[in-house]
Order: structure tokens, then sequence, then C-alpha cells
């Protein structure tokens, strides 16, 4: 039983390191093609950092896999400094590098939505709605001036209700138990204000007394609900990094690689079967694959969103006085971005690795 434990840890562990191989690859894939369809010089394409253990030249471009198993970059002529070729990086028009950058994060939210069909095809037997289909017997929230049957859930105190998963998720965020809900009724959207909704007690267990209906598994339907659900992912990123910001959540509850490989691991070992395990995988970085995508662009030096602000910027400078700046300045703080970025990092990483070794 042991062995198999270990066999069953060593496995989800693989698994999640490839997944991760994945998504950078992905996101770095977007970086390289529209790179190369608009005619910037591509210098190397690197899967992982590190000294490189394989490298292939094709081309004008060298291909690489390092050991490290973090991260990657697609390196393009004259991203971070001064260039003479024609097919620089800077000496391409404004929108091809803004494409260029914004390329990497969109390829992650394919690469979420992708893998957020897959997993729904394979997970669920039906499609999950958001429209009440009617109460648990007792229920006190059904009336003319309350709940209908029928009613659609569209948004909890200014929250879009995006998928079933939501509603529930949304009161419980919240400190009381009187929520402003807007539900569509009949085509209309209609406003409960001031409405007070708490769990009940049905046969011993706390419920709200909702019952939904269950959506017919088609194409159609597993696409809207794969696409509903890669905008909750979005939304539960900005709702982490609000909760950060407010001191709802704080450093302890961040993690890096190495506990995002450990919470996979464990979420995969306590599923029933090896298959729902591996669904189970898949959910967690169809997430992290949103996430990526939404964290990419940020306003921060050394990521692609920093990297836009300052291009606008720049753009912008350089209009105004007539001449070009020197690209070495916003190198600086990129590099400097890059550094805190990774000091951040190394900091989350021995966190993880000592939560690891004290569990």
């Amino acid at each position: 039983m042991q062995c198999e434990v270990s066999y069953l840890t060593a496995f989800y562990i693989i698994l999640a390191i490839l997944l991760f191989g994945v998504l950078v690859l992905a996101h770095e894939f977007g970086h390289f093609i529209t790179a190369k369809l608009s005619g910037v010089r591509v210098n190397e394409f690197s899967l992982f950092m590190g000294p490189a253990i394989f490298k292939k030249t094709k081309g004008e471009t060298t291909y690489s896999l390092r050991c490290i198993p973090i991260g990657g970059y697609c390196a393009m002529e004259g991203e971070d400094d001064e260039s003479d070729d024609p097919r620089a990086f800077g000496n391409a028009k404004l929108y091809k590098r803004l494409i260029i950058l914004v390329a990497g994060s969109f390829m992650n939210f394919v690469a979420g939505f992708l893998i957020t069909v897959l997993f729904v095809s394979l997970a669920f037997g039906y499609v999950p709605s958001t429209s009440l289909s009617g109460f648990a017997e007792g229920c006190p929230y059904e009336g003319a001036d309350a709940l209908q049957a029928g009613d659609r859930f569209y948004s909890i105190d200014g929250e879009r209700v995006y998928i079933n998963s939501d509603i529930t998720l949304l009161l419980e965020r919240s400190s009381t138990q009187v929520y402003d809900i807007v539900v569509v009724r009949d085509g209309k959207k209609v406003k409960l204000n001031d409405f007070e909704l708490k769990r009940v007690d049905y046969d011993g267990e706390m419920k709200y007394g909702f019952l939904f209906p269950t959506g017919e598994k088609t194409v159609g339907n597993i696409l809207s609900y794969s696409w509903q659900q890669c905008r909750d992912f979005a939304r539960l990123v900005r709702l982490g990094l609000q909760d950060l910001i407010t001191g709802r959540a704080g450093i302890n509850d961040m993690s890096g690689p190495v506990g995002i490989v450990s919470v996979v691991t464990e979420a995969g070992k306590q599923s029933k079967s090896v298959a729902q395990g591996v669904l189970t995988v898949l959910y967690f970085f169809a997430f992290i694959s949103v996430n990526l995508g939404v964290m990419n662009l940020l306003p921060i030096p050394a990521l692609d969103g920093g990297r836009v602000v300052c291009l606008l910027l720049t753009a912008l400078v350089e209009k105004i006085i007539r001449r070009k700046l020197n690209p070495k300045y916003e190198a600086y703080l990129h590099g400097a971005g890059m550094v805190l970025l990774l000091l951040f990092m190394a900091f989350v990483t021995f966190k993880d690795i000592f939560k690891l070794f004290r569990g």
C-alpha cells in the first residue's frame, strides 16, 4: 500500500510538472508565433531556465530545453537594448509590439479554456445551471416578493454569477447575511435589495434550500459553461488580489510552484480513482493557466503588463519630445523588477518547502 501511494505521489508530481511546462510553453509560444508573424527576429526560444540541457539552431532561432523546470523565455532581437537590425523588436511598429507582448497571456487564456472544455466534457454528466428549478420543502426564501422557480441568479452584491458554484461562493464571502441580489425573471432583471439569506437545517444538513435543473450536455452548453468558468477563474484572481490588499488574506495564503504541486498532488491522491485524480489536476491547471494570463498583464515591471505600460508611455514621450529614448533605461527598470520578482518567488518557495517539512 505504501509503495502504491509513493507511485501515485510520483505520478501526480510528474504530471503537475509536465502541465506547468505546457502552460509555460503556451505562453512563450504566443510571444514566439506573433513575433515571427510580425517579422521580428527571435534569437532563442527556451523552455525552463538555467543551463541548457538541449540546444538546436534552426534558421535564425535557437531552440533550447533548460534544467530548472520554472518559466521559460522568447528572446527577441532588440527587446531590451538598441539594435540596428531592421527586424529588431524595438524597430517594429507599435501595434505589432503590443500584440507580441499580450499574446503570451492570450495563449494562457486559450490553454485554460481548452483544458476547462476537456474537464467539463469528461467530468460532468450534465451542465450545472444558475437557474432555480424549485426549492426544498419548507424553504423560507420562496414567495412573490422573494425568489421564484425559474429565476436565474445574475449578481450578488454587485458580483456577477457566472456559474452555479458562484452562488455559494459569493454568499459565503459576505460578513453579513443580508444581500443585494439580482435575478433574471421572465427576461427582465429583478432586484431583491437587503434580502436576508442564511443556511437552513434540512435533515441535519445546513443548506440554502435551492434546487437547480441539470442542463443537457451538448457541445454548445459545454462551450458556454467552460467560457463562464474561465471568466470566474479570472474573477477569482482579482478577488484574491483584493483580499491581499484589504488584509483578508495574508502572505501565508500564497503558494509558489512547490506549494501548488504539493496541493495538486494531495488533491489527486484524495480522489477515488486515478482517472478522477487526473481530472482534478486538469481543473487546477485550467485555473492556474487563466491565473498566469491575468497576473502577467498586471502593470508590474518585468511582467508583460509592465512592458505594455512602458511601451505606451515611451511612445507618448517620444511623440512629445520628437526623439527616440534609449531602451537601456526601460531594461534597467524591468531588470530590477525581475530581481524583485525572483526574490519574492524564492521567499514563497522556501515558505512552501518549510510547510512540507513541518507537515
